[in-house]
């Protein structure tokens, strides 16, 4: 398995405004959210990586740290420092 190659298509698929986090892609293909999480850090700026957070809503320091000021040009909505989980996951990616 190409893990990178997975991670991007599992990225690319993730809607404008919503988010997944890096375990929810790591149990997707049945990695560790670490190894989720260094795929996504070497994403392409044309990729979407900035729609995947942390489990508590913490948004990814890599890239330079842009992703809140890009998750926030797409109108998802914060509660404080952290992306509001509840209105902007990802369809079928919730924790079952």
């Amino acid at each position: 398995m190409d893990v990178a190659e997975e991670v991007r298509t599992i990225v690319m698929a993730i809607p404008t405004g919503c988010v997944a986090t890096y375990g929810e892609i790591a149990r997707t293909l049945g990695i560790g959210p670490r190894q989720a999480g260094r795929a996504v850090s070497l994403l392409e700026g044309d990729v979407p990586w900035w729609r995947v957070v942390h489990a508590d809503g913490a948004t990814a320091t890599c890239h330079e740290g842009a992703a809140r000021a890009l998750l926030e040009l797409e109108g998802a909505p914060f509660h404080d420092d952290r992306v509001d989980m509840a209105k902007v996951r990802a369809a079928g990616t919730h924790r079952r």
